[in-house]
């Protein structure tokens, strides 16, 4: 079958198609006709070798995958142990999920791990109230683009949306923030307590990290919120003060996606939410599609955060 295989950790320069052995599924497992196959940053990170996990060479990168079983079922699923990036996929079957017929293919993938993350992130971690103010850093990426539109739905009463460029800027207002400002850490506290109408915001969705993280600490209200759930900038961890917190009634979390499906409730039912909001559309998941052959320029794209939304591929 067709696959992209990595034989040596490095940059998008080492995603090749290449002809590999198709593989088998054993008890418990299904074997998958790939539709379509997610990108993630995590998928960059398995590439380069700075992956936390363990990586044997060579191997098939892809965590997420939709497509076919034998039986003709359309289903979801997560791979977690990587081989998505092809033809054919074992994914195991009680993590399965069935795909409505009026969700596609890519916006199904954008639910599975960007979806739940900002599903998560409102309603696991934030604990948004009805009213409350929200700031989304990263706002035109997989999850941020998702995330406004549900803190909308959940019932956010101001949806700040912060992107690094005026297009990026544009599409977050196009998919319904009430307005959206530069990403710059220098003057990003005050660009967001303006756009919040002169006030400190109640919750903040942060993906960046470095400066931006403090920067967002600033802009929040008396017993306001501060989610993290990645540090794109790459420039350490941020140290946080426990008196600072206590001194403003402040609030910081951390989230990450995979123990989080663990718990009772938190994988099939968000999920089948969002595919309801999709189906109904009042959700609209951003997604851009490449051929699996390109999954180089996919993962350059995405490293040089020149992309918008869910990166996906086609087999």
């Amino acid at each position: 079958m067709r696959a992209i295989q990595v034989s040596r950790f490095g940059g998008p320069e080492v995603l090749v198609p290449a002809e590999v052995p198709a593989p088998v599924a054993g008890p418990g497992q299904l074997l998958i006709e790939v539709d379509a196959a997610g990108v993630n940053y995590a998928d960059t990170h398995r590439t380069d070798g700075t992956s936390t996990t363990a990586v044997e060479l060579p191997f098939i990168p892809g965590s997420e995958v939709i497509g076919r079983t034998r039986d003709g079922r359309r289903v979801l699923a997560h791979t977690f142990k990587g081989g998505g990036y092809a033809e054919l996929a074992v994914v195991a079957a009680d993590d399965a999920v069935d795909v409505p017929g009026r969700v596609g293919d890519a916006e199904a993938l954008a639910l599975l791990v960007q979806g739940l993350t900002a599903w998560h992130l409102l309603r696991s971690s934030a604990r948004l109230s009805r009213g409350e103010s929200v700031v989304v850093n990263a706002a035109a990426g997989g999850v941020g683009s998702l995330a406004l539109q549900l803190a909308r739905l959940f019932g956010a009463g101001r949806v700040i949306a912060v992107a690094s460029t005026e297009e990026k800027r544009k599409l977050a207002v196009s998919l319904g923030a009430d307005i959206a400002v530069a990403s710059d850490p220098d003057g990003y506290t005050a660009r967001v307590v303006a756009a919040n109408n002169n006030r400190p915001v109640d919750v903040v969705l942060e993906s960046t990290g470095g400066a931006t993280f403090g920067a967002a600490l600033g802009a929040l209200a008396g017993f306001g919120r501060l989610v993290t759930y990645g540090n794109a900038a790459h420039q350490g961890r941020p140290l946080v003060d426990p008196a600072v917190l206590a001194e403003r009634n402040l609030a910081v979390a951390g989230f990450w996606l995979q123990p989080a499906l663990e718990a009772p409730g938190a994988f099939r039912e968000p999920l089948a939410e969002l595919f309801d909001l999709v189906a109904t559309g009042k959700l609209e998941p951003v997604v851009a599609e490449y051929p699996l052959t390109e999954a180089g320029r996919a993962h350059e794209e995405l490293r040089a955060r020149r992309t918008t939304g869910k990166l996906v591929l086609r087999p």
